[in-house]
């Protein structure tokens, strides 16, 4: 980002202008049309059975539809092909995906492309055109422990060759290419390699989130090009460090989403079932929890906004606000996914409730790019960090 951006002072409105409203308007009435409740459990909780939690559950007609809207190029460069848009417009898509629960790799291919964004070489557009023409990509990074540092992987590149196994994959089934995160020299690289390259091989994991997939990639000496290598020696963890926020962000929006529909569902059934001859809503045990989720939501909203428009004005802020943000987010579901199946009394615990399928995302949401504990240590560095530059 410029010097003349960094400037430039954050708007009050958090920059949310008529594009990012355009952008969220539209992408709710697609949800809300072509991917409502009942659709999307008859889609990914057909099988109660827990031994199939490795299965890949997805509509491909409705992902080609996303990908016809342009949605995948939202956060790409202009220069590279895509739509340039804020941070805080695709914020607002992906909250509104998150208020769904999609199943696809929108998510992952959205923080590729911030990646391969602040790579800015030829090889990393080659690959953000890849995107623009409605291919899908996850980052690949993580450590067998599950480490979320820039420098932890476990994936060897040499001699044009990569060997090793990297963990936690997000939508690792769904996928059409990896930016995988590999060693050259003790160096980190970042890596495009195609999903069906030979001698890689992807291993579903069995995981409680019925709307997503999760695998472990395996690499035999897995052939590549200099092509295929993204970030120039040296670079990869800048490029890592200036994409973090938008990774954050990213997972944030979609709890938010989540947890929006979690409340509304709720105080939607409060308001209907009857108890001792009283809506449920008249209780104030069931009055005041709903309350405090939909408190928690807007704090974590706002921090949600905050963090997506210092992406865009103050970056020198942006890590630091996308982990209070998702420390927020985190805090809102895991006290909003426990009231929304408990309020819903006896059936919120059966598998025909919808609930579960949201309780079930933000349980694995909250593990995503570390968790509350996880990004508030990360806050104390960064703000003692900071005490010691003054």
């Amino acid at each position: 980002m410029s010097e003349s951006t960094k400037a430039v002072q954050a708007p009050k409105d958090f920059g949310f202008n008529a594009d990012a409203l355009a952008l969220k308007d539209i992408a709710e009435t697609f949800f809300r049309e072509n991917l409502p409740a009942h659709q999307l459990h008859q889609l990914v909780a057909q099988d109660s059975n827990l031994q199939n939690g490795s299965a890949c559950r997805w509509d491909k007609n409705l992902w080609q539809r996303i990908i016809d809207l342009g949605w995948l190029m939202a956060a790409i460069p202009k220069r590279a092909g895509g739509m340039g848009m804020s941070a805080v417009a695709v914020a607002a898509l992906v909250e509104q995906a998150g208020r769904a629960a999609l199943p696809a790799p929108l998510i992952p291919t959205l923080g590729a492309s911030y990646i391969l964004s602040a790579c800015g070489n030829d090889n990393a557009d080659k690959a953000l055109n890849l995107i623009c023409e409605g291919k899908s990509f996850s980052y690949a990074a993580s450590s067998q422990g599950g480490s979320w540092e820039h420098t932890d992987s476990e994936v060897i590149l040499e001699g044009n060759e990569l060997t090793g196994t990297v963990f936690f994959v997000q939508d690792a089934q769904k996928v059409d290419y990896f930016l995988v995160n590999a060693k050259q020299d003790g160096e980190p690289r970042l890596v495009v390699v195609p999903a069906n390259l030979h001698g890689l091989r992807v291993n579903p994991n069995t995981i409680i989130d019925l709307t997503r997939d999760q695998a472990y990639l395996e690499f035999d000496q897995v052939a590549i090009e200099n092509s295929q290598i993204v970030s120039d020696p040296g670079q990869a963890v800048a490029a890592l460090e200036e994409a973090t926020p938008a990774l954050l962000t990213l997972v944030c929006a979609d709890m938010c989403g989540a947890a929006e529909w979690q409340l509304q569902t709720t105080a939607d059934y409060a308001r209907t079932r009857k108890q001792f001859d009283r809506n449920l809503g008249f209780f104030q045990a069931v009055k005041h929890p709903l309350a405090d989720f939909m408190v928690a939501i807007d704090l974590a909203r706002s921090h949600l906004y905050n963090a997506a428009c210092a992406i865009d004005y103050e970056p020198e802020f942006a890590e630091l606000y996308a982990r209070m943000a998702k420390a927020a987010a985190n805090d809102a579901a895991s006290y909003g996914s426990k009231k929304s199946v408990q309020l819903h009394g006896g059936i919120g615990f059966t598998w025909e409730s919808f609930v579960h399928i949201y309780l079930k995302r933000q349980l694995h949401s909250q593990s995503l790019c570390g968790d509350a504990a996880y990004q508030r240590q990360k806050m104390a560095e960064l703000i003692t960090k900071g005490e010691e530059n003054i």
